[in-house]
C-alpha cells in the first residue's frame, strides 16, 4: 500500500481509504459483525484512513469505528468524520459555534476518543464557506485540542476553491470518478499548490464503475441505489454520482471492449497504486480509452472475503449492503491491463487519497 501525506493534516495515509457511510445504514442491512469484518479486513490489507459521518445512521458508523479501535489500538488509522447535516433545519444559521462544539463532543464521545482526527465540515450551504465566524469557531475547537485538524466536504468545485483559499482548511472531498472529472481542471491543481489534501468521494460512482452490475441488478427498499435514483432524499450525486443506471452500467460494461482478450473484467472494485510517489487510482471503467502505459502498471487487487462472505456485492443480479465494502490483497498486475482498468492516469502527480472502496 503507498502511504501520503494529507494535505496540512501532516498525517501519513494510505492512497486507498475506506468510506464507511454503509456501515451506519442507507445501503441494506449491514450487520455489526460484518462491519467489523470490513475494517479489520480493510486495515489488515494496509488501508490506515477511514472516512465517516456523525449522520451515518445517526452515529452507528463512528460507534463501531470506536469499537473497531478498542479492538486495534495500535492499527495506526486516521479517522476522518463529518458534522452539520445534523441541522434542523439546513441552513447556514445553524453553523453556529455551538453547535460545532456540540457536534464534535457527540463525534468524540462515539469514537471513544478525546480529539478528533479530522472534521469535516458535511456539504454545508455555500455559503458556510464564506463564513469567518465558522472557521474561528473551528480554529478554536483546534486550540482546544478536541480536533487535530478541519477540512471540508463540497458538493460543487466553486466551494472546494473558497475553501482550499482559506489558511487552515487541511483537505476538500469531492466527488471525483471516471464520470465527474470537473474537479481536474483548478481543483487539484489549486490543492496541490496550497498543499491542501484533496479526497476523493464516490471513486467508484457507487459501484457502477465496479464492473458487477448489469441492467438486472436490483437493490434493497432501503439503499439509495434504490430510492434516491434521482435525488429523492438528498443531492444525486451522491447516488451513482448522478449518472442515471442504465446510462452508466453501458459506460461500464463497454469499457471491456478496451481489455486486451486475454484478461477478463475485474471481478471486484478496486482500488490501485500506481508507481508516481503523488497518484491515486481508482474507479475500474474509464470514460475513454486510455493507451497502455509505458511505466510499470499499477496494483490491482484480487478478491478476499472473511469466512467466505462476498464483501464487494454478492452476485451481479442481487447487490446487497456489503458492496463497496471490499478490502483485497494486493498483487501485481500483467502489464497492459490496469492502467486500462482504472483512472491512475488521471491523479498522477496529484495529491489525492481515493476514499470509499467502491462507493
Amino acid at each position: 500500500m503507498e502511504n501520503r501525506t494529507l494535505g496540512r493534516t501532516g498525517r501519513q495515509t494510505s492512497v486507498v481509504g475506506l468510506g464507511c457511510w454503509q456501515l451506519g445504514g442507507d445501503w441494506g442491512r449491514v450487520d455489526d459483525a460484518d462491519a467489523l469484518a470490513v475494517l479489520h479486513a480493510a486495515v489488515d490489507a494496509g488501508v490506515t484512513f477511514l472516512d465517516t459521518a456523525d449522520v451515518y445512521g445517526d452515529g452507528r458508523s463512528e460507534k463501531l469505528i470506536g469499537r473497531f479501535l478498542r479492538e486495534r489500538p495500535d492499527a495506526g488509522v486516521t479517522v476522518a468524520t463529518k458534522c452539520g447535516r445534523r441541522a434542523d433545519p439546513h441552513v447556514p444559521q445553524a453553523f453556529t459555534a455551538g453547535n460545532l462544539r456540540a457536534w464534535t463532543d457527540r463525534s468524540r464521545a462515539n469514537l471513544g476518543v478525546d480529539r478528533l482526527d479530522l472534521v469535516q465540515l458535511h456539504c454545508p450551504p455555500t455559503p458556510v464557506f464564506s463564513s469567518d465566524e465558522v472557521f474561528d469557531a473551528l480554529d478554536g475547537l483546534v486550540a482546544e485540542g478536541a480536533m487535530a485538524a478541519y477540512g471540508v466536504s463540497v458538493e460543487t468545485c466553486a466551494e472546494a476553491l473558497t475553501a482550499i483559499a482559506r489558511p487552515n482548511v487541511a483537505s476538500v472531498q469531492i466527488i471525483l470518478n471516471a464520470f465527474r472529472l470537473k474537479p481536474l481542471e483548478r481543483v487539484l491543481p489549486a490543492a496541490a499548490a496550497a498543499g491542501v489534501g484533496i479526497i476523493a468521494r464516490v471513486p467508484l460512482a457507487s459501484g457502477l464503475l465496479s464492473g458487477r452490475y448489469d441492467e438486472h441488478t436490483s437493490f434493497p427498499a432501503d439503499d439509495h441505489r434504490n430510492y434516491n435514483r434521482h435525488g429523492e432524499a438528498f443531492d444525486v450525486g451522491e447516488t451513482f454520482s448522478g449518472v442515471p443506471f442504465e446510462v452508466g452500467v453501458a459506460a461500464a460494461t463497454s469499457s471491456q471492449l478496451w481489455l486486451p482478450k486475454a484478461f477478463p473484467p475485474p471481478r471486484s472494485p478496486c482500488v490501485g497504486s500506481s508507481t508516481s510517489p503523488a497518484s491515486a487510482s481508482s474507479s475500474p471503467g474509464p470514460a475513454a480509452p486510455i493507451r497502455p502505459p509505458e511505466t510499470p502498471p499499477p496494483l490491482r487487487c484480487r478478491p478476499w472475503t472473511p469466512a467466505g462472505r462476498p464483501l464487494c456485492g454478492g452476485s451481479t443480479t442481487s447487490a446487497s449492503a456489503s458492496t463497496c465494502t471490499s478490502a483485497g490483497r494486493a498483487q501485481r498486475a500483467p502489464a497492459g491491463r490496469a492502467e486500462l482498468i482504472g483512472s491512475g492516469r488521471l491523479f498522477r502527480s496529484l495529491p489525492v487519497i481515493a476514499c470509499g472502496l467502491g462507493c
